[in-house]
């Protein structure tokens, strides 16, 4: 598939700039003809009996292999959640932690990780990384690290200011349990999460999959409780609720997954081109590259797909003309600043635009 065939796969590529695939990646038209199709069939033939129950775990997992080859996982070990929320929600409720544990995280985190953090009984370490290069981020999230910290927790990529923060070398040098929120990482760089505990997949971003839907890697799912079991949960129950729970990974499911959304997400990932991260690498570089001429690029050189850059003036108003203009980016709530995401269906002309209405 060349670059302006995988292009054209996408309608909303045809009138505007779509550089916000940190927030939602765009749809694809084979996306939503297999959700189409697995709608008609649901009200044609409706949605009872067994074949449409054998048909659904099916898809399943299919849906769950393709997430795990994204993220070069074995399949046994992937949960299916609705989204990275969901992912970090079950981790934290299964480690059951207590008032006498530490977890360190960063200043440059999502809420979808933050909420559950400061929802358990551990206390919260804040590692203060974002208004520092990426390589004094190391030694800083180092220091918070102490006698009592049970966990890590942060991003693979921050969703803020687009840099790389340094996972692997955490895990390295302190042999810690880590939960990793691959948001703005899975489906937008190469990604090798087997030796994490834990890590995150948001498919309706980076693999332009329908809404809510996403996944999560265990590393060892026996040494992490079922704390929020689903009907998926399970291998058999009884009338009390007690119930055994399935083999692997698919025992932290988060539940029921629309069938069409299934479909939606494995057009999606089928979609993808062996040569995407490269073209998206390339991509970011370039917007990079443009609007350091022009602006204080916050994100520093060679990270991954996200651009980040202090606006000219208010950043959500700066936003919402460059959306009515075309060109479809983000603001960042609270910093000042705008970000660019530049994924695989990226054009040089979709860059360039953008610099055009700034």
């Amino acid at each position: 598939m060349t670059f302006d065939e995988a292009r054209a796969l996408f309608p909303a590529l045809e009138h505007v700039a779509y550089l916000n695939a940190g927030s939602m990646g765009p749809l694809a038209r084979p996306t939503i003809d297999a959700m189409a199709a697995r709608l008609a069939s649901d009200l044609d033939a409706g949605r009872g009996g067994r074949p449409y129950f054998e048909e659904m775990l099916a898809v399943r997992e299919t849906v769950r292999a393709g997430l795990a080859h994204v993220i070069g996982v074995p399949s046994a070990n992937v949960a299916l959640t609705s989204s990275t929320t969901d992912g970090c929600n079950i981790v934290l409720a299964g480690l059951r932690l207590g008032a006498e544990d530490e977890v360190v995280t960063t200043d440059t985190e999502h809420f979808g990780l933050l909420g559950p953090l400061h929802a358990s009984a551990a206390t919260v370490r804040v590692a203060r990384v974002r208004a520092l290069p990426p390589e004094r981020a190391l030694e800083t999230i180092l220091a918070e690290v102490g006698p009592k910290t049970r966990l890590l927790a942060l991003s693979h990529v921050s969703w803020q200011t687009g840099n790389l923060l340094p996972i692997e070398e955490l895990q390295d040098q302190t042999g810690l349990e880590i939960l990793v929120d691959g948001a703005q990482s899975a489906g937008a760089i190469p990604v090798d999460a087997q030796r994490y505990d834990y890590y995150t997949v948001s498919a309706q971003k980076w693999l332009c999959g329908p809404d809510s839907t996403g996944a999560l890697y265990v590393r060892d799912p026996e040494q992490l409780a079922v704390a929020l079991p689903t009907y998926f949960s399970q291998a058999a129950y009884d009338d009390t609720g007690v119930f055994t729970p399935k083999e692997g990974a698919a025992r932290f499911d988060a539940g029921w997954v629309p069938t069409s959304s299934l479909a939606g997400l494995e057009a999606a990932l089928g979609s993808v081109p062996h040569w995407s991260y490269h073209h998206a690498a390339e991509a970011a570089a370039r917007c990079w590259a443009l609007l350091s001429e022009r602006f204080r690029v916050v994100t520093a050189a060679g990270q991954a797909t996200l651009v980040s850059w202090v606006a000219d003036g208010d950043a959500a108003e700066t936003a919402a003309r460059l959306f009515q203009e075309g060109v479809v980016v983000r603001d960042m709530p609270g910093t000042g600043w705008l970000r660019a995401s530049c994924g695989w269906w990226t054009s040089d002309e979709d860059v360039d635009r953008l610099l055009a209405a700034l």
